[in-house]
């Protein structure tokens, strides 16, 4: 089994936020915004406003599809999207701008290790791709549950790790043949820091959660869905 190879936890140069900004991420976005809303229906959430956490946010693409899926649907998200990385934040709060949705977006720096907010804040609590980026997962992932309402949904998806250097090495020519050299050495080192599903399995159980509740959602992804409580 491949090792697990931490990257930095914050990626918070400039460049690094463009390169990542530029990447073509939508068909990964889309579909995280799909799963969501169908997990949503199942746990029975369908209050007019949901009071969201995106964790790890980015340059909050993820928050602006889903607002902008939600305005059309009629249903209204207001989403609190936190980073530790400044030049991130940067970009996303232009993004949110760009896309006219700061009202129902609210940028913040925050450490997902640590959380300020009050117990059972949010009903729904999202997380793309950061856990890869901690060393200590656990940590991020209690702060995750703690500030889930009971009820409330938790939807965590992430990189999965490779079991080989030779399927690491597929993934990058498949998923970022077309991106720049740094950009792939990005997604490559991402792969390398990632869990693996047994891995996330045994945090989930941890967490007094049912392991079942994390699988591979793709070949690349592991994702997890669980109801509060």
């Amino acid at each position: 089994m491949l090792p697990r190879v931490l990257e930095p936890e914050v990626m918070d140069t400039p460049d690094e936020a463009r390169d990542y900004d530029s990447m073509d991420h939508r068909g990964v976005n889309r579909l995280f915004v799909d799963h969501l809303l169908q997990a949503t229906a199942l746990a029975g959430l369908s209050a007019p406003t949901l009071r969201t956490l995106d964790v790890g946010t980015g340059t909050a693409q993820i928050p602006i599809e889903l607002c902008a899926r939600g305005a059309a649907l009629r249903s209204e998200w207001q989403v609190t999207a936190i980073d530790l990385a400044r030049e991130m934040l940067a970009l996303g709060n232009a993004n949110v701008a760009a896309a006219g949705l700061s009202c129902f977006i609210t940028l913040e720096l925050a450490d997902a290790k640590g959380l300020s907010y009050a117990d059972n804040s949010f009903d729904v609590v999202i997380s793309n791709s950061i856990i890869h980026h901690i060393p200590r997962p656990l940590d991020c992932l209690r702060e995750m549950v703690r500030v889930t309402r009971s009820g409330g949904l938790l939807f965590v998806r992430d990189l999965m790790r490779p079991p080989d250097l030779e399927t690491l090495h597929g993934l990058v020519k498949t998923y970022a043949g077309d991106a720049n050299a740094h950009q792939q050495k990005m997604f490559g080192e991402s792969l390398h820091a990632a869990l693996t599903l047994d891995e996330i399995r045994g945090l989930v159980q941890q967490l007094g959660l049912d392991p079942a509740c994390a699988v591979a959602s793709s070949d690349r992804h592991w994702t997890i869905a669980a109801r509060n409580g």
